[in-house]
């Protein structure tokens, strides 16, 4: 009987109370944030307002265009939860305040930390139709043209919004990084790369395949994307072996000169000898020339003479034969 009685009882402390619940989720998620202006020049105020809980401690933030804070402030809500609060009255463009897009930033205390941002540009003019409030983000790639087989290279990245460089963490803005290979299969880089500065990052690579690699960059900041690539062309070996080997055949080819030189001297010597020995039967070949006559004309003198020695011999002889003949 006593369970029949309080079952109603229950069921109508939970219809009352749920409305009162969801009322009270509702109440502690309540923050809204708004700015007077999308777009500022120096000068103009920055006001915001919105609501939050009653008399409710909030902090807003300024981030520059490179993500850092430029300005951090704390104030306290009305008693019916709004809030008008100027922020900043923006000075003349500076390397601590340069133009670009910004973002305004309230974070509830007492709401489980949530937060509302709102971007606003900061330009030389207030005309929003001529400066439209939107972050570009850019990405650059930086790899060498050329690189050998099993021989690791750098690539450098810079990430860049408004022309300040941005990031901190590769492993969440380059998450999507990747190498496409000749082979046609794609090797994700998100966990190689390494920080160097701000925006600045670089990744080691080790190519196994010969042809072209092409590293494809993805940077994802703020929900914008930005892409960038490279191309490197690898070989079977580097430049320096390469060098090494145009080197030694530059020496060879300096050795092969000076022996054609050599060679040349030698040959230049043989000529003259050739030319000095041309030149000597030359001169021999005009003094037989010359003898011939001298020659002929010594042999018929000779003949003259020979000719009445040889019958005078001729005569004795028979004379000899007759005297012989006789006495027999």
């Amino acid at each position: 009987m006593k369970t029949k009685i309080l079952i109603p009882f229950i069921a109508m402390f939970i219809l009352v109370n749920i409305p009162n619940s969801f009322s009270q989720y509702e109440e502690d998620h309540s923050l809204e944030l708004f700015t007077n202006s999308k777009v500022y020049a120096p000068a103009h105020n920055l006001q915001v307002y919105g609501n939050g809980l009653p008399e409710e401690n909030l902090i807003i933030r300024i981030f520059a265009p490179d993500e850092s804070i430029a300005k951090f402030d704390q104030l306290t809500t009305n008693s019916d939860g709004t809030f008008n609060y100027s922020l900043l009255t923006w000075p003349q463009p500076s390397t601590n305040f340069p133009y670009g897009t910004y973002t305004v930033e309230v974070i509830s205390t007492e709401q489980n930390g949530i937060s509302k941002k709102i971007d606003v540009k900061f330009s030389s003019t207030t005309e929003l139709l001529d400066v439209p409030v939107e972050r570009h983000v850019n990405t650059l790639v930086f790899a060498p043209e050329t690189a050998a087989i099993s021989q690791p290279i750098r690539v450098f990245v810079q990430t860049t919004s408004d022309g300040l460089l941005i990031g901190n963490n590769p492993q969440e803005l380059l998450e999507t990084t990747h190498v496409h290979l000749p082979s046609g299969i794609s090797v994700p880089l998100t966990n190689s790369f390494k920080t160097l500065h701000q925006g600045l990052y670089y990744v080691d690579y080790t190519p196994i395949e010969e042809g072209t690699h092409v590293f494809h960059v993805v940077a994802f900041s703020q929900g914008t994307t930005s892409h960038g690539s490279a191309a490197t062309n690898v070989l079977s070996q580097d430049l320096g072996g390469i060098s090494d080997q145009i080197i030694r055949l530059n020496e060879i080819l300096g050795e092969t000169s000076k022996e054609v030189d050599i060679l040349k001297s030698e040959i230049a010597g043989f000529d003259r000898t050739l030319e000095t020995a041309s030149e000597k039967i030359d001169e021999s070949t005009v003094t037989i020339t010359d003898s011939v006559p001298l020659i002929f004309e010594a042999s018929s003198q000779l003949n003259s003479l020979l000719f009445p020695i040889i019958g005078a011999i001729g005569l004795i002889v028979a004379l000899q034969i007759a005297i012989l003949a006789r006495r027999r």
